[in-house]
């Protein structure tokens, strides 16, 4: 989008109203942010309608897990940089650095973190001087991936968590438990000390260079020791049934059964006590141990292998998950064919293809990188990045996505991103990101599981010690009936529910092309209410086209559409660029324009030939007092039949009329009419004429259309809404939207692919211009929510009935393994479930 004024339409169109000064800073800076130190909501509101208070960012740029490694981060602050207008400039002169490899604005904050590989930050300070702003370098913090193998749930995070988060010089942790990838925002002499510490909990970690390309082979854990173990616990407990008299065999098979089996979860065990954590490994290691102690051998080897066996298959599970992200990693060609000085073609990594360099892609093949069609045309399928069911025509101008399929043609494109930036790179990092957002049931289990772990622990030893104490009870039964309970104790079933359903619904939404920045998001598209959309480029096709000429002057017609196009070729507003088409073909030839100047929220003005003209809306004719009642007439006329119209005048009367119209896509009126059967109302807000909304909302099927909505117009719809405690999406495609996607609950991006800032401000992404796909997000949304229940459920009612048993004296510690793990593996299967969506 243009960061020029409205200056074409009949009224004040906020649609593309590109007057970015209009916008409240404040406001306009929220929607404006980037992926900055974790998802940042737009105005901190819960769905609910409740206020969470002012957030307070971290300056230092969200991890991104694509990087390449090279480069350090800085962060500085530009006081002068109020709007997207300062952010373009700074932008475009840093983007010409080539040791400049990364740019994370903060428009709220008024920060900018670049990674760079200058010799001196004063170089960068330069060039923003050169703009005529000032940058303040706050801090150079660097920002390291490390991949922990070990890292499997949130019970090895717990741990690190607890031990890092305490250093200094350590400013963020981001957990990527799928991709078991920690990143560290960290002063720079602090790696080593960090990497001592997560050794000390028994992990090991290995510094990312490019973790997202290159993700670590994990080398397979050998299966024989569970082999050994189960042969041995069998063995001990047919000792037990047969009777064998020699007291040394079943102790002896015990003890190897649980060595071979066990021995990693005692270590664990051994580190969670020394932190004072009560994890499953340190539960299961205090139980197995008392078990020994109090004679019960073939028990705590059959515990023992069970766990081993259930938390292998776990883990099996989990890589299921995983593979959801991995699988979008290896949509791109590791080689692409690049055009040499001398005209040659050779094949070379596509790591190392630098920007500028030009791309053959063969029918049949995948496009490497991002760039645009410079010679030759073709059908590409870009149902990885989109999620669109037909392919594409693609010509010469045209842009194309790494990732997707070329079909038919061949073409040579130019890179316009390196192999770190792709579009497909950026959609994998906000998967990947999206998942250190805890959703709001996330939340909720882990602070339920903070108090039920240490409950039911308390529990255990009151059972063991109270009833031999006050009722006589035989300490063997009671110690035993503890020990039981120790196992039932781990939520760990609990925990690992809600990340395993929110990632998998996550990979499932990106599939289709809706790219959601967080499990809040993605639990709160259940919960709409309402969904307020704009018109032209959301509901329409944003393309208008010139539908009339009315000539109302003395002068020539020819001379009405030249002047007309010559004042509309210099703006890229949809109306104006209608107006230049038709002209085009109608092979009329512009004039020079001097002294051209957009007046906001009015049109343009300009001289030609030393004669003052004015191209806008009925508010500019009105500010020239040339309005009278017989244009209304003819206005009103036009924009009964839902077109919009821009006059061509002189400071002492109307010349012409141009009516536009756009056209309503097919996809809108089918998503629209899915909305209302899913129970969600619509709400069409449009800087049009009424007269215009309303046709274009009859056609689609709206509840209620609101026309002549200015920014605040709409933003004060949203609120309206939001005081009713209705839930409320917006669904917008341009930065004039900001007002209202901040006010909204969630804020819908459309036709994100392709635009560079939509990706990192909308809080659900729509890479194409589909509607369709918010019904699918809403479906979506409803089924993880239904999975995460259900989840919740099965975890808290195997616990509760096991629970009771084991009081009862029904239960034993076998019961309680499999109580336990069969619940993990259960709720991680059924979270599984959303990928098949």
């Amino acid at each position: 989008m243009s960061d020029r004024h409205d200056h074409s339409t009949h009224q004040h169109r906020h649609d593309h109203d590109h007057a970015v000064s209009e916008c409240p800073p404040e406001t306009l800076s929220q929607t404006m942010r980037y992926r900055i130190a974790g998802p940042v909501r737009h105005d901190h509101r819960h769905t609910d309608g409740t206020c969470c208070g002012s957030h307070q960012p971290a300056v230092v740029p969200q991890a991104e897990v694509n990087g390449d490694g090279r480069g350090e981060w800085v962060t500085l602050r530009i006081q002068a940089m109020d709007c997207p207008t300062e952010e373009g400039l700074i932008r475009q002169r840093l983007s010409r650095m080539p040791a400049v490899l990364q740019l994370d604005f903060n428009l709220m904050q008024r920060t900018l973190a670049v990674r760079h590989e200058l010799a001196d930050v004063s170089d960068l300070q330069a060039a923003i001087a050169d703009l005529g702003m000032r940058a303040e370098q706050l801090s150079s913090l660097r920002r390291t991936a490390l991949h922990i193998a070990q890292m499997d749930c949130p019970t090895e995070e717990a741990l690190i968590r607890q031990r890092l988060q305490t250093m200094s010089g350590i400013q963020q942790l981001q957990f990527n438990l799928m991709q078991r990838v920690l990143t560290v925002h960290h002063q720079p002499d602090q790696l080593e000390a960090i990497l001592v510490e997560i050794k000390q909990l028994g992990f090991s970690a290995t510094v990312q260079q490019v973790a997202s390309q290159s993700v670590p082979v994990e080398v397979a854990k050998p299966w024989w020791p569970l082999v050994i173990s189960g042969v041995a616990a069998l063995s001990a407990e047919a000792v037990g049934w047969l009777g064998v008299t020699a007291s040394w065999v079943a102790p002896a098979l015990a003890l190897l059964a649980v060595l071979t089996a066990g021995l990693t979860t005692y270590q664990k065990g051994w580190v969670a006590l020394k932190n004072r954590n009560l994890n499953i490994n340190a539960l299961m290691s205090i139980a197995v141990t008392g078990a020994l102690l109090i004679g019960q051998w073939p028990e705590a080897a059959m515990v023992m292998f069970l766990f081993a066996v259930a938390e292998r298959i776990e883990a099996r599970s989990l890589d299921r998950a995983r593979q959801a992200i991995r699988g979008l990693m290896q949509l791109t060609p590791e080689q692409a064919l690049v055009k040499q000085s001398d005209d040659s073609w050779i094949k070379m990594s596509a790591e190392h293809i630098t920007l500028g360099s030009v791309v053959r892609v063969a029918p049949g093949e995948r496009v490497a990188l991002d760039g645009v069609i410079v010679d030759g045309q073709s059908t590409v399928d870009q149902a990885p990045i989109t999620g669109e069911s037909l392919p594409v025509e693609k010509c010469m101008g045209d842009t194309v996505f790494g990732g997707t399929i070329n079909q038919s043609g061949s073409f040579d494109y130019q890179v316009t991103a390196a192999a770190g930036n792709t579009m497909l790179a950026r959609i994998i990092h906000a998967v990947e990101a999206a998942q250190g957002a805890r959703a709001p049931t996330q939340r909720f289990v882990d602070q339920f599981s903070r108090v039920y772990t240490p409950a039911v622990f308390a529990i255990a030893l009151a059972v063991a010690v109270l009833p031999p104490l006050i009722a006589d009870g035989v300490w063997f039964d009671w110690v035993y009936r503890a020990l039981v309970l120790l196992v039932i104790a781990c939520p760990c079933a609990l925990v690992i529910s809600t990340p395993v359903t929110i990632v998998s619904g996550l990979a499932a939404a990106a599939k289709h092309g809706i790219l959601v920045k967080g499990g809040g998001y993605l639990e709160a598209g259940r919960t709409l209410t309402w969904l307020a959309l704009d018109k032209t480029g959301t509901l329409t096709h944003g393309r208008p086209a010139q539908t009339d000429f009315v000539a109302i002057g003395e002068d020539g017609v020819d001379q009405y559409r030249q002047w007309a196009s010559s004042l509309a070729n210099r703006s890229d507003h949809p109306v104006s660029q209608a107006i230049t088409r038709q002209a085009a073909q109608d092979k009329v030839v512009p004039l020079p324009v001097e002294q051209f100047q957009a007046l906001p929220g009015q049109g343009v003005r300009g001289e030609i030939a030393g004669q003052l003209y004015y191209l806008g809306n009925h508010h500019l004719v009105e500010s020239l007092n040339i309005c009278s009642p017989v244009l209304e007439a003819k206005l009103d006329v036009l924009e009964r039949q839902g077109k919009t119209v821009v006059l061509l005048c002189r400071p002492e009367g109307v010349l012409a009329l141009f009516a536009v119209a756009d056209t309503v896509k097919d996809t809108s009126r089918e998503a629209i009419a899915e909305l209302h059967q899913l129970g969600v109302k619509t709400l069409m807000l449009t800087g049009d004429n009424p007269h215009t909304a309303a046709v274009i909302g009859q056609q689609v099927g709206m509840d209620d259309v609101r026309g002549n909505q200015l920014p605040i117009d709409k933003q004060a719809a949203i609120q309206a809404l939001c005081d009713q405690r209705q839930v409320v999406g917006m669904v917008g495609d341009g930065i004039n939207d900001a007002p209202a996607l901040a006010q909204a609950h969630i804020g819908f991006a459309m036709g994100a692919a392709g635009t560079d800032t939509a990706i990192e401000t909308a809080d659900v992404a729509l890479m194409d211009d589909d509607l369709r796909k918010i019904p699918r997000f809403i479906r979506l949304s409803r089924d993880t929510a239904f999975i995460l229940r259900q989840n919740i459920v099965l975890a808290l009612g195997i616990k509760a009935v096991f629970l009771g048993l084991t009081i009862m004296g029904q239960g034993t510690m076998w019961m309680a393994v499999f109580a336990d793990m069969g619940a993990s593996l259960l709720v991680v299967f059924n979270g599984l479930r959303l990928l098949r969506r």
